[in-house]
């Protein structure tokens, strides 16, 4: 019995760990009667595992210094709990669990890391977004919203919460909103699981949107028009009319991004054709038909955004779709203009259809219309001059006089169109601005104007302007199609200048009279040069005749033929200073040989001419005859008929006069080295300015008239007694031509024969022979 009580508490000592005796299993320390072990890198101390490196180091007068993670107690180090520092040590939406030395982190449910336990230096704790990984338990009539550590379902468009947490009931929008579909005579509302759709009856549409309200659509609106019933745009409004007559019928399919492509491109090929952008009425069509296709493309459009562009047409959408009106700012924007105003404003204030769109379309090569666009702008623009005259009691002095000369379109036309059936008198200002193609500031000779088209013709009521060098604003209380004006004023000295012009015409008519009869009648001075100098004097001398008696037939019968004729006669005129360039040339350069063909000289004299002039009246007949006076055109650049060959005839002759120049130099400086300068500068001067006259220098003075009022009246003196000027360098100033004139009047008044002195020109000289100079003075023989 003894032994089995011994026996008994033997196993009670063992199995609380404590031996009998000192002895403890290897790699066990006996503490307080009982084997401890710690695992590896901790030490046993009083009872407790530690870490080898965290134990106390040189602990002195009660403060020491403990390794991180402890904190010295005025005795020992013991452990610090980082858990409970005033900030939590690791982050937000996590748990902190301290440890001996040290903690570590866990993050909270609904959060994650990139480790499962961590410190504050090694991560942290981020949302999980259970919408995106799939992990939410949201149904199909639900959406998902992700939360801070969770998730929340809301009920989808259609539906509403129902009973429990996440159930959602199908709304009935038919019962619940019985006009969704418009009235019964509109259209027939369908409910669907989370939907519904609209069936619109015949004679409505909602334009393919089957979420929409039905609205009455009249197609008589896209009937083609009789003047239109052929050609390009007849095809189009036919297309139109088809569109609108499958919506109509309750058709559900849209063609919005197709119709669009097909409008651009049937465009295109009506504007490179030209065929009817002359005729007023044409113009008209082609901008009602573009604004009727938007209104009638936007609704149908997918996006709520489109651009479209092709060669000739810019084109903008905007759409906005609710069951409500939409609000804000709206900006359509083309390469050269743009379009500013409000949804609210293109929505309107009548019946909301469901959708409310916004358009802008730009016309890139629509850059001219019918002269007669612009008679009633004219006079109401030059009935408020002489009201404004009036008003200030400005007395218009007869020196000085502002004319309206021209109306010129220098922007792109656009057509601007939003939904609203009411843009007639609109209640807040849109803004239209346009680029201009040049720098150019407003002065007394320009103004720019915004008009928009109206009926056939340009106005400019309902929109006020304001401009700067590179763009003009127009503010307008209508929509329609709009462009900017650059109004051209003559500011010009009219008595003056009309008094010089006549004089100077009628002295230059009798001195080219004589230039003919002396060129065509006096054998010795027969020659290239002398057949050049008769032509040329004959072309110039029909020109000033015509200018003369018909520049002012303006808006007359004959004004077109005066204006074909002017084109005419002052083109050979230039065509035969071009000849004397080519023989002056081929004098100095040739010297031998210099003779050219009449045939030659005849087919470039007044062939060339010909040909412009007949090619210029097939593509622009309209070009000839202006409002103010029988000349060229400056729509659709048709003055470019004369500048461009007078340019280029300039040009080439500026070229043969300076080799002229160089080579008439050379040959003075090599006959005769002895010559002073004097004399070679009074020769090159004399000659120089000879030439000048029959090259067309003059004309260089023209390009520069209207910069200032003196250059006008240099360009009017020049030009008007450019006839005067060929007399006196050409026939008074050629010795052989004095000789004829000192002969002729010899033989009428006194047989004594007159003297000259030996200075001359001599430009009538016979070409055929090779060029000379006068061994005594240098004067060369041109």
């Amino acid at each position: 019995m003894e032994t089995q009580v011994i026996l008994l508490i033997l196993g009670l000592y063992l199995s609380s760990g404590v031996q009998l005796d000192a002895q403890c299993p290897k790699g066990w320390t006996l503490h307080n009667r009982k084997c401890l072990k710690c695992p590896d890198g901790f030490v046993l101390n009083e009872g407790k595992c530690l870490d080898k490196s965290s134990q106390p180091r040189n602990p002195r007068q009660g403060s020491g210094r403990c390794n991180e993670g402890y904190v010295y107690t005025g005795r020992e180090c013991e452990d610090e709990n980082e858990c409970v520092s005033v900030d939590p040590i690791c982050g937000p939406n996590a748990t902190c669990y301290n440890t001996i030395g040290s903690y570590h982190c866990t993050c909270q449910t609904g959060f994650k890391s990139s480790k499962e336990t961590f410190t504050a230096e090694d991560s942290f704790c981020k949302d999980i977004n259970e919408c995106t990984d799939k992990t939410h338990t949201c149904e199909l009539s639900q959406t998902c919203f992700n939360t801070p550590g969770s998730f929340k379902c809301v009920c989808r468009d259609g539906y509403r919460q129902g009973r429990g947490d996440l159930a959602c009931d199908d709304i009935n929008e038919c019962e619940t909103y019985p006009d969704i579909c418009g009235s019964e005579s509109e259209g027939n509302c369908t409910n669907t699981r989370g939907s519904y759709t609209c069936d619109c009856r015949p004679g409505h549409s909602n334009y393919g949107n089957r979420q929409a309200k039905c609205t009455k659509l009249s197609c008589d609106g896209y009937e083609v028009p009789n003047e239109q019933a052929v050609g390009g745009l007849g095809r189009l409004w036919e297309k139109m009319r088809k569109n609108c007559a499958g919506l109509s019928s309750g058709g559900g399919e849209t063609a919005g991004q197709g119709l669009l492509e097909d409008m651009l491109t049937g465009t295109d090929e009506f504007l490179s054709s030209g065929q009817g952008v002359d005729d007023s009425s044409q113009v008209t069509g082609l901008l009602t038909m573009m604004e009727k296709a938007m209104m009638l493309i936007g609704p149908q459009m997918k996006q709520n955004h489109t651009k479209m562009e092709s060669q000739h047409i810019e084109a903008e959408l905007a759409v906005k779709r609710g069951r409500t009106p939409p609000t804000g700012p709206v900006m359509l924007s083309t390469e050269n203009a743009s379009f500013n105003t409000s949804w609210e404003m293109a929505a309107g204030n009548g019946t909301y259809p469901g959708f409310t769109v916004a358009a802008l379309v730009s016309y890139k090569s629509l850059d001219s219309t019918p002269d007669s666009s612009f008679q009633a702008l004219r006079e109401k623009m030059e009935e408020e001059e002489r009201r404004q005259k009036q008003h200030e009691k400005e007395e218009e002095q007869e020196e000085q006089k502002k004319v309206l000369t021209e109306l010129q379109i220098i922007s792109n036309v656009v057509t601007a169109s939003v939904s609203n059936p009411d843009t007639h008198k609109l209640d807040q200002n849109v803004n239209l601005t346009f680029k201009h193609p040049q720098e150019r500031n407003e002065s007394e000779s320009l103004r720019y104007v915004c008009v928009f088209w109206d009926r056939d013709s340009w106005s400019q009521h309902g929109c006020v302007s304001s401009s700067t060098s590179t763009h003009t604003v127009c503010s307008c209380n209508h929509l329609s199609s709009f462009a900017v004006l650059m109004a051209l004023y003559d500011i010009k000295h009219t008595f003056e200048l009309q008094l010089i012009t006549w004089i100077g015409l009628a002295v230059s008519l009798a001195c080219l009279f004589v230039c003919i009869l002396t060129f065509g009648l006096c054998r010795s001075i027969k020659g290239t040069r002398t057949t050049i100098h008769l032509h040329l004097s004959l072309c110039l001398f029909l020109a000033d005749l015509i200018f003369l008696c018909g520049i002012s037939r303006a808006q007359k019968a004959g004004c077109s033929l005066v204006a074909g004729l002017l084109h005419y006669f002052f083109l050979a005129a230039f065509s035969w200073m071009l000849l004397e360039g080519v023989q002056l040339y081929r004098m100095v350069v040739l010297v031998f040989h210099t003779s050219l063909r009449p045939a030659y000289m005849m087919a470039a004299g007044y062939g060339a001419p010909l040909a412009i002039v007949i090619i210029s009246a097939i593509a622009y007949p309209q070009g000839y005859g202006t409002d103010q006076h029988c000349w060229l055109s400056l729509q659709r650049g048709f003055i470019w008929a004369f500048f461009g060959p007078v340019c280029i005839i300039i040009f080439l002759n500026a070229f043969f006069l300076i080799i002229t120049l160089w080579k008439l130099a050379e040959k003075l400086t090599s006959l005769n080295p002895d010559l002073s300068n004097l004399q070679m500068i009074k020769g090159f001067t004399m000659t120089a300015m000879a030439q000048l006259c029959v090259l067309g220098g003059m004309w260089i003075f023209g390009c520069f008239m209207f910069q200032s009022v003196a250059m006008a009246y240099l360009f009017t003196i020049l030009n008007s007694l450019q006839g005067a000027l060929i007399f006196l360098m050409h026939c008074l100033m050629s010795k052989p031509v004095r000789d004829e004139y000192a002969k002729f009047l010899s033989g009428i008044f006194t047989p004594e024969k007159r003297r000259y002195p030996e200075y001359t020109s001599n430009p009538s000289s016979n070409s055929q022979q090779p060029l000379k100079s006068n061994s005594s003075t240098g004067q060369s023989q041109l």
